[in-house]
């Protein structure tokens, strides 16, 4: 076979791995259940929360459903890299990234599969969810209507950037590194100005928090939940961002891949 057609992109191949992890989570009803209870649990808590804060202040009485919305919005960014990195850390636990890696599956295909799967395990999280809002406190996320979409897409493209620079981790530090699937994304959580906006912030901490895609849109909802005013401008600059962080997480996955590859470590890295 000729190495033009063994670097096509296959879109069976990608196919047959969504498939394996869709029969991961359907085999165990645990799994699936986890990917409602959590998003559920948070959400109690702030819509209570902000329940109460509406009941006792004119500002919030305004403003209602902002810390409504920026839980939904942090759990698209949260559990996108988790349905990312866990459905890559199921090949490690099977100590299956060997064979992988040995098949004709090619990296592209593997990532493209990883990413598929992180939308599916967040619209089986975050549905229900979104519909709990509706019906528990009258907040419908859908409503922001375009905007959601805008906020969706850098929201999404921000933990797949963030996946996929964990999995290069993975990959070539083996176990050892498993905590940052679900750590990493919560150093980022008071940079990004999830709950509050960037000015609340020190000057100097500023610049680092505008560096980050998913501040700008948690400003935009932000604007939009007090406002009524969408900030196409803070999107286009989220999006700037997020196709220079993705194409660095890219070209990292693959040097790392191809130093465990040199190191051996992919068949001990499940230990």
């Amino acid at each position: 076979m000729k190495a033009a057609e063994r670097s096509d992109f296959a879109p069976h191949r990608v196919a047959a791995m969504v498939l394996r992890y869709l029969y991961l989570l359907r085999s165990s009803w645990p799994r699936i259940i986890e990917l409602i209870y959590w998003p559920s649990v948070q959400l109690f808590v702030w819509g209570f929360l902000q329940t109460y804060i509406a009941q006792n202040a004119g500002f919030f009485a305004r403003a209602g459903g902002m810390f409504i919305g920026a839980v939904l919005l942090w759990d698209v960014l949260f559990r996108g890299q988790l349905g990312f990195s866990v459905s890559f850390l199921e090949e490690m636990w099977a100590r299956n990234l060997g064979n992988l890696m040995i098949s004709p599956l090619r990296p592209a295909e593997f990532v493209a599969a990883l990413m598929i799967m992180s939308i599916i395990r967040l619209a089986i999280g975050m549905v229900p969810v979104t519909l709990m809002a509706i019906v528990l406190f009258h907040f419908n996320v859908y409503g922001f209507g375009f905007a959601l979409a805008a906020f969706f897409a850098n929201l999404i493209f921000t933990s797949w950037a963030v996946g996929l620079a964990v999995s290069g981790v993975l990959l070539r530090n083996g176990m050892g590194a498993e905590s940052l699937a679900w750590t990493l994304m919560f150093v980022l959580m008071p940079l990004a100005c999830v709950y509050y906006p960037v000015s609340t912030l020190p000057p100097w901490v500023q610049a680092i928090s505008w560096a980050l895609p998913p501040t700008y849109v948690f400003e935009g909802m932000r604007a939009l939940v007090v406002e009524h005013a969408f900030r196409a401008d803070l999107m286009l600059e989220a999006l700037g961002l997020n196709a220079l962080y993705f194409s660095a997480s890219v070209l990292v996955f693959l040097a790392l891949l191809k130093s465990a590859r040199r190191a051996g470590s992919l068949l001990q890295a499940g230990e």
